[in-house]
């Protein structure tokens, strides 16, 4: 899984969790206060009483340290803190002043890292203040100066030990997820709306193409027809698209169950994890439906965590649904229009180019809505509570949700339209046309959205003079040629222009035009370009890992340096069949990106019946390009409906072959081991024997149960693909479907643990391996499965009994079996004879 910096509000919560509790406890604290002797009383000064404390108070070399001081004296407040500091003093002497301002509780919370070992002291310094407070109940006047005692922090080589955290799960896990278990982080991510770039990290994508469970979409009939029609049910392309709004929350699946335009509108829950459909609504607005999903981080002075919600819409209102039950919580009126983007705390934003002036006059103003002022109608804090200032409320967007609004410059005149956004960094502003005495041209600006200086222009209508070969871009804009891809971090945005076939990248830091790219094949003439931000926008450039990826019509994914537009490599997606009737390729969508590797899947503008058959669900290692896993006639995308989508680590996409929602991603499995009941002898061969099964909770189906009564074997990887295809899409049974490996193991009668051997289990899941036992007494027998891409580990257990043979008992049987084989030669010799006799008589 990739590693990525996570927010983290550890110090922040902890300082201001002591600040809250430290009044109420100050009487029972280990913390230095000072006595009134130390107080610098002048007059009628009011004492205070300052404190210092360091978490831990024994620690090691370069390990951070929490140091809360202030004052236990009370402010009038929120809002109000006194003006401390911390002084430190090392082991050598040398003196660290750092100071702060107390929250309202009088303390503050600062880290504090120790570069030596040794002894350090600590103490807290109150310089005299005169503090209004406006308040009967905490008296105005002067605040004494004061020191608190000193605290002792010893620094050694070895420090105090770290909560030593948590492994990520080597079982199939579900939600909800231990707040405890915080490095899960890496494999729990939403998915709240279609990402840029369709980037999802916080994923541990799947690595074959393993069927968790599958669900019909809403209400539809999907599949075949069947009697005189050999062809399918339609499947929402063109223009009707299914499965369309669909996000994932916290491990919680939502989509709209209706098209667009149905008199009544429902959103479906579904448990990722488990497939179980949690809820299903209907609900009154008119016609909303899911916009995208949100989860609110709000760490207030009594108030933190997250909140997520499902945010519905209907022209200008928008319906914020409690994601856990589909409970209305709030709502907004008169929301501005515009693409939504997110702030860093999970709040949606919305940009808008607003001129003030006249035609002759213009004044130009940048313009940020933010979801969150519209609740709390304050710009720069999270100072109230979150759940009380929304519950059963309505509020009009409008009247307090903008939080930005700033000129960028009297008489500045923009070029164009608002092509895209970056939140604390920068709108992108541009257009392509035909200028007077210039010709055809596209011409960019950009206006800086960092803090403290939103409004500055970066660059200023800067043109590039386009090919004679882009003929009409105007009207090209308005059908194939248009922005295709952008990446704050590479800082490039990409143009596709379809007569040429070529990209053209341009940069973000000067507007200017930086390369192009050979050209394509000529399919991708007919492919569009609209950024692939939104359900319904056909992109298919992305730009990750410093790289620009492109894949349509022609069915050949192309990789390009970020840098230069060299090319790197072409996967070409060919139909074997000759299925496709646009090209011998697969018309390609990009769908996911995620821990290296990029998903692809198949749509059409508008479905052909019957539909084209073994179109490629695939993932391509994004650095090589090489193949990393294919599944051919499942996973069937739509251009107008849903496309693809992970979270939790866990793929879900609707199939238009079958109208089903699909869940692809790791599994459990099961296993059984059995030996002999009955004592065995020493030295005496035993059959050690099994099962494994695919338990993934789509087992549980009737129709598999009816079809597999002794259970689902679970398979290798590469067999994966088409028993996937054979167990819920009823394809053939494959005749070369192979097991897992398994490691049979044991613990002696002398504690001895020993590996038996490995075996294979075969297409039914059942395993054996033959063993001979060379002491007396109890083996405690293991079957063990590792895991593999498609399931987790599992292991089962069995246990069974040896016993020995005395040699008394050795040459008694030794002397039965003589005695035995003696037997066995004169009844021959007996029968020969007879023969013998018989012979005679007849002649």
């Amino acid at each position: 899984m990739e590693v990525i910096k996570i927010k983290t509000f550890r110090n922040k919560t902890i300082s201001s969790v002591i600040s809250m509790l430290m009044i109420s406890l100050f009487a029972v604290s280990i913390i230095a206060t000072a006595g009134i002797t130390n107080a610098q009383t002048t007059g009628t000064d009011f004492p205070t009483y300052p404190f210092i404390d360091a978490i831990p108070k024994t620690a090691g070399v370069g390990q951070s340290i929490l140091v809360n001081f202030g004052l236990l004296n009370n402010l009038a407040r929120d809002g109000d803190g006194w003006n401390v500091t911390a002084v430190i003093t090392d082991p050598d002497g040398q003196v660290e002043r750092i100071t702060g301002m107390t929250w309202s509780t009088g303390t503050v919370g600062k880290n504090y890292v120790p570069t030596k070992e040794g002894d350090y002291t600590l103490k807290c310094v109150f310089e005299r203040v005169y503090y209004v407070t406006g308040v009967t109940i905490v008296r105005s006047g002067w605040y004494a100066a004061s020191e608190s005692e000193t605290v002792t922090l010893h620094v050694s080589g070895e420090g105090k030990p770290e909560y030593p955290g948590h492994a990520i799960p080597s079982d199939y896990w579900t939600r909800p997820i231990d707040g405890q278990l915080r490095e899960w982080y890496s494999i729990s991510g939403s998915w709240v709306v279609r990402p840029i770039n369709r980037y999802a990290p916080y994923n541990d994508a799947p690595d074959s193409p393993h069927i968790l469970w599958t669900q019909p979409i809403g209400d539809n009939i999907g599949g075949l027809a069947g009697g005189e029609f050999a062809f399918g049910y339609q499947d929402g392309d063109g223009y009707e698209g299914r499965f369309t709004g669909a996000i994932i929350l916290s491990g919680i699946l939502y989509y709209n169950k209706y098209q667009s335009g149905m008199p009544t509108q429902a959103i479906v829950a579904i448990d990722v994890h488990t497939g179980e459909k949690l809820w299903e609504r209907s609900y009154t607005f008119a016609n909303a439906r899911i916009t995208t999903g949100q989860i609110l981080s709000w760490f207030s002075l009594n108030n933190r965590g997250a909140w997520a919600y499902i945010w519905l819409s209907n022209g200008t209102n928008m319906y914020a649904l409690e994601a856990k039950t589909g409970d209305l919580v709030y709502n907004m009126t008169n929301v501005p229009s515009g693409r939504i983007y997110y702030g860093s705390n999970g709040e949606l934003l919305k940009y808008q180019l607003v001129n003030y002036g006249t035609g002759a006059d213009p004044d130009w103003y940048l313009l940020q809505w933010n979801s969150s002022r519209v609740v709390m109608g304050n710009a720069t804090s999270q100072d109230g509570s979150w759940g009380s200032a929304v519950r059963g409320r309505s509020f009009n967007a409008t009247e307090r949700g903008y939080d930005l609004n700033v000129s960028i410059g009297a008489g500045t005149v923009l070029t164009g339209n608002l092509i895209y956004a970056f939140p604390m960094d920068r709108v992108v502003v541009g257009s392509t046309g035909n200028m007077p005495g210039v010709g055809q041209n596209i011409t960019l600006s950009a206006i800086s959205l960092k803090p403290g200086e939103a409004g500055r222009l970066l660059f200023k209508n800067v043109i590039w003079d386009a090919p004679n070969s882009f003929q009409d871009i105007q009207y090209e804009s308005y059908r194939q040629s248009d922005w295709t891809a952008i990446s704050q971090e590479d800082e490039v945005i990409v143009y596709w222009e379809k007569n040429t076939r070529v990209n053209y990248a341009f940069s973000l830091k000067t507007g200017g035009f930086l390369w192009k790219t050979a050209p394509q094949s000529y399919a991708n003439s007919w492919m569009a370009g609209t950024l692939s931000v939104t359900e319904g926008g056909y992109g298919f450039g992305i730009i990750v890992y410093n790289k620009l990826y492109t894949a349509s019509v022609g069915g050949e994914v192309y990789c390009y340096d970020i840098n230069t537009g060299q090319t790197l490599w072409i996967y070409e997606a060919t139909d074997e069949y000759t299925e496709s009737y646009l090209t011998e390729n697969w018309w390609l969508a990009p769908l996911i990106v995620s821990e290296g590797k990029i998903y692809f899947g198949v749509e059409e503008h508008s479905t052909l019946e019957p539909k084209p058959r073994g179109a490629p669900f695939f993932a391509l290692d994004a650095e090589t390009g090489d193949l990393v896993w294919e599944i051919n006639g499942a996973f069937r995308q739509s251009q107008w409906g849903g496309h693809a989508l992970i979270g939790d680590s866990v793929i879900i996409t609707q199939d238009t072959y079958d109208q089903q929602i699909y869940a692809i991603g790791k599994g459990p499995s099961a296993m059984t081991v059995s030996a002999p009941d009955v004592g065995v002898a020493v030295n005496t061969p035993v059959m050690i024997k099994g099962t494994i099964m695919d338990v993934s909770p789509g087992t549980d189906s009737k129709n598999l149960q009816m079809r597999f009564p002794n259970g689902v074997p679970a398979v290798s990887d590469e067999s994966m693909s088409e028993w996937m295809l054979y167990l819920y899409k009823q394809f053939e049974r494959p005749t070369n479907t192979k097991g897992v490996l398994i490691s049979i193991d044991a613990i002696d009668p002398n504690g001895n643990y020993v590996n038996l051997g490995t075996t294979t289990s075969d297409a039914n899941g059942r395993f054996a391996l033959e063993f001979t036992p060379k002491t007396e007494g109890q083996y405690t027998i293991y079957a063990i499965f590792e895991g593999s891409k498609s399931f987790y580990p599992t292991m089962a257990q069995n246990e069974m009994t040896t016993t020995a043979i005395t040699a008394k008992e050795q040459n008694s049987n030794n002397l039965m079996y003589g005695l035995y084989i003696i037997g066995i030669v004169m009844i021959i010799v007996v029968l020969l004879v007879g023969l013998l006799i018989l012979r005679k008589v007849k002649t």
